[in-house]
């Protein structure tokens, strides 16, 4: 792609974005991104989201789904860590930790904030997209093995998992892996989210255990 067309892309991009009523929506009520709206929804039909949990907020940047959970889970035996590779402005009661949640080093930070076992995980990651998805799919999927890897390592038993995927080669297969550890896997595609989107939200929720 030449770089006029690499502008001209951009420039719609930022239009329709910009015109978009679930931006628009954000910067009135004051969240940080319009990804709000999608936690928002699921947790209006599922109620992932309960006073008093330990919450994992991976991907977290801007902050818009931890802004969320600390309004929830206020409470004293409480704690959300969020986490991402890019800086995250202070939230209130949110241990904010910057780095690559697969480096064993940040690894560890999550685990000694957390103090024991987290009864939710969120993960809105996803890895630099090409729009090629013969490229993309494997990334998303070797990603989405990496979130399962570190929620079996910190979720408690009977713990949930709520995790940002894209429909494509791997898909169903990853939903085969996680009924192994979850007793019900759930599959969402709130509202906000893009209707061109591929992506989609998986809840996989009550965690059985994991044994070596």
């Amino acid at each position: 792609m030449s770089r006029a067309a690499i502008k001209k892309s951009s420039r719609i991009w930022l239009t329709r974005h910009n015109k978009d009523p679930f931006v628009q929506k954000s910067k009135q009520e004051g969240y940080r991104s319009r990804a709000a709206y999608k936690l928002l929804e699921i947790q209006r039909k599922h109620n992932i989201i309960r006073s008093g949990m330990t919450v994992i907020d991976l991907g977290a940047a801007p902050g818009s789904w931890s802004q969320i959970v600390s309004s929830i889970i206020v409470h004293n035996t409480s704690q959300l860590v969020a986490v991402d590779i890019l800086p995250i402005e202070p939230i209130k009661n949110v241990d904010i930790i910057q780095g690559d949640f697969t480096d064993p080093e940040i690894c560890n930070q999550i685990d000694g904030l957390v103090k024991g076992k987290a009864d939710l995980i969120l993960s809105d990651l996803a890895p630099n997209l090409s729009g090629l998805w013969g490229v993309d799919m494997p990334k998303v999927i070797y990603l989405s093995e990496l979130v399962l890897d570190l929620a079996k390592k910190l979720l408690k038993q009977q713990g949930s998992l709520l995790i940002k995927l894209f429909n494509g080669e791997g898909f169903e297969k990853y939903l085969v892996l996680l009924r192994q550890y979850f007793a019900k896997v759930i599959i969402c595609k709130p509202q906000s989210s893009r209707r061109e989107s591929r992506e989609i939200y998986i809840l996989a929720k009550s965690y059985k255990g994991h044994y070596e």
